[in-house]
């Protein structure tokens, strides 16, 4: 369980995708980041845009100033090149760039994690879709409920008002 929670806390989302950067995956791997960066250039072929990509210095930046887990170890602090990020599909391509037993067991752990993920997801929206349901059903059945006490309260208020009023007219004299 602990080695999801690791991988979990490894998964960004740039550029409104799930990715992982190429230097948290050489830690998985224990590789040096340089040589996954390598690999990945000699087969660069094999890593579409949807597959990978280069961050900018701004998504960098951003990324860093937001997770301060990213400044452990200064990995990457003065780094000349920037991170690639890895979706997915990328991280699956590895597989086939990287082929040593680690790299094998870290891959099918990651694909987990990420299924994981998007299971989560899904239930969450199905949650969130039920619950909105709900409270449009129920939303018909409660408004009918507060217009009956919206009702009485005007009705209590009203009879409260006309006992505080002075009574107009003549007073019977009691003998």
């Amino acid at each position: 369980m602990k080695e999801i929670r690791v991988i979990q806390d490894k998964i960004h989302t740039i550029r409104n995708q799930k990715v992982m950067l190429d230097f948290d995956l050489a830690e998985l791997y224990q590789i040096e980041t340089k040589v996954l960066k390598q690999a990945v250039r000699r087969n660069i072929i094999r890593f579409p845009p949807d597959f990978m990509f280069e961050m900018t210095r701004e998504e960098y930046n951003s990324l860093r100033s937001q997770f301060v887990t990213l400044k452990k170890n200064n990995k990457g602090k003065h780094s000349k090149y920037l991170p690639f990020a890895f979706t997915e599909q990328g991280i699956s391509m590895l597989s086939s760039v990287l082929r040593s037993p680690i790299a094998i067991e870290i891959n099918i752990a990651i694909m987990r994690v990420f299924v994981r993920v998007r299971q989560l997801k899904l239930s969450n929206t199905n949650l969130s879709n039920e619950l909105e349901a709900l409270k449009m059903k129920y939303d018909k059945h409660f408004k009918s409920i507060y217009e009956a006490l919206d009702y009485l309260l005007a009705k209590e208020e009203k009879e409260n008002v006309q006992k505080e009023r002075k009574k107009i007219g003549y007073k019977q004299s009691q003998k």
